[in-house]
């Protein structure tokens, strides 16, 4: 797929609107192996939160910030374009961009986000509306 053919939408609803969402391989709603991207826009926040399969992330452009913990803090470690990581099932982290941002996840699904305070959860508030 060249990335002219890339169908971005909107992202699940644990994701705040800002960002766009891409399924490139799998569902990442059912069992099985997905891999996706995520654009972000400057400034945009993925706060604390675990999965309950591994996540691994490839930085495709920008940079994203990745942190580890249950709190939010800017001092977290910028990764570059080429950059990766794998975080570890039930690993709390955050993460944020620094620069329009394009991340690439894969994973094992279903894709499931919990975020440490749910008050942090944006599908919350759609609920609500």
């Amino acid at each position: 797929m060249a990335p002219t053919e890339i169908q971005w939408g909107d992202p699940p609803p644990v994701f705040v609107k800002s960002a766009r969402f891409a399924v490139l391989y799998g569902d990442p709603t059912k069992p099985g192996v997905y891999i996706v991207r995520l654009k972000m826009p400057s400034g945009y926040k993925v706060m604390p939160h675990w999965h309950p399969t591994d996540e691994n992330v490839t930085v495709i452009s920008g940079s994203f910030a990745v942190g580890m913990g249950d709190q939010f803090d800017a001092k977290a470690k910028a990764l570059p374009v080429g950059s990766f990581y794998s975080m570890p099932a039930r690993m709390y982290h955050y993460a944020f961009a620094r620069g329009e941002t394009v991340v690439e996840v894969a994973g094992m699904g279903p894709f499931m986000l919990t975020y440490v305070n749910p008050a942090d959860d944006p599908s919350k508030e759609r609920a609500t509306r």
